[in-house]
């Protein structure tokens, strides 16, 4: 039994008591207690792969910002890594695969990962994240949309246009699904895995959906989201598609729960069309550069905007490493004094 389940059943649609808040990428560098952990490691995939540690940053955020949802401290891209695809994780410049995938016989090469075998590490991660945390607050598993997984695999690394990534699905559409087939089917045996390990809920990262037009993003990325929520069905589901605000009358027919919105879309707009699902956001990252009181009245007005009911607060994309702790605490503080008022 969980002690505090707010976030369970917001997600399921049931009415809270107050509105129940997290922050994604709360597990991290805004906390000087992460970096000092960091700072005695080789790196980034250290961290991630020794899960007695990447337990102990999880429940960090727990304990530092009484947050009420821990997410386990993985990375989308442990996913490629475990269909054959190494990633390096540079400091400053972000993600690096040393090969990408250019042609049918890369494709052919990967593997449909086996969850235990392949990523037992975040597994066990979960698994040893769940008994210390001893039912306080709901554990959320995730993993990256089969689109964004195909994006990184192909051009390698961030970028601002993922040119490499879409001439794929206008050069070779059918390589490009053969390449989401693999990923979407290693992606539900990693999250159905991660359900069993212990997560109360997971998350479906887009973070590339709004790089694709309309019509792209329903053929290469809804569909297979799509899949994906279909084969959890124990487990609420969030979808979160960063730039994707055209495809919010898709998701809405999809079988997930939650619906995360980025902060430039307007709740009040979005929804009337999405139905009885929740909405999850979306406070702009950047609003935690101003002060305490400003911080606090721009968490007030996006809890407005959300309304009382059917909502996770959050921001509208992942919380910035150099952003002062103490306002994270405000931000935090704010949603739990201040939804209850909206009830």
């Amino acid at each position: 039994m969980l002690k505090n389940d707010l976030l369970l059943r917001a997600a399921r649609g049931e009415q809270t008591e107050r509105t129940p808040v997290w922050l994604m990428r709360q597990a991290g560098r805004i906390l000087p207690e992460y970096r000092e952990l960091r700072a005695r490691l080789s790196g980034f995939k250290e961290l991630v792969e020794t899960p007695e540690l990447a337990a102990e940053v999880t429940i960090q955020p727990v304990d530092a910002l009484d947050v009420d949802a821990a997410i386990i401290f993985s990375d989308i891209l442990v996913v490629p890594e475990a269909m054959g695809l190494s990633y390096e994780m540079l400091e400053a410049r972000g993600p690096l695969f040393p090969e990408t995938i250019k042609s049918a016989h890369d494709v052919e090469r990967l593997r449909v990962a086996d969850p235990e075998e392949h990523l037992g590490y975040v597994l066990e991660a979960i698994r040893v994240t769940k008994r210390a945390l001893n039912g306080r607050v709901p554990l959320i598993g995730f993993a990256g949309a089969p689109w964004t997984i195909l994006a990184y695999m192909v051009e390698g690394h961030g970028s601002k246009t993922f040119s490499k990534a879409r001439r794929l699905l206008y050069a070779e559409p059918e390589l490009a699904h053969q390449l989401l087939r693999k990923i979407t089917d290693t992606t539900i045996a990693y999250l159905q895995a991660q359900v069993v390990a212990g997560a109360n809920l997971v998350q479906v990262f887009d973070s590339w959906a709004g790089i694709l037009p309309p019509h792209q993003y329903q053929e290469f990325s809804t569909r297979y989201i799509a899949e994906i929520c279909r084969a959890i069905p124990d487990v609420p589901v969030t979808v979160f598609a960063k730039g994707a605000f055209f495809a919010v009358e898709d998701f809405a027919q999809l079988p997930c729960r939650t619906i995360g919105l980025d902060w430039n879309q307007d709740p009040r707009l979005v929804r009337p069309l999405v139905g009885d699902k929740t909405l999850q956001g979306n406070l702009d990252p950047c609003a935690l550069y101003g002060t305490r009181e400003q911080v606090r009245q721009a968490t007030i007005e996006m809890l407005r905007q959300f309304g009382p009911h059917r909502h996770i607060a959050n921001l509208g994309h992942g919380v910035y490493p150099d952003t002062d702790a103490d306002n994270v605490r405000v931000f935090v503080e704010t949603v739990k004094e201040f939804s209850p008022q909206l009830r």
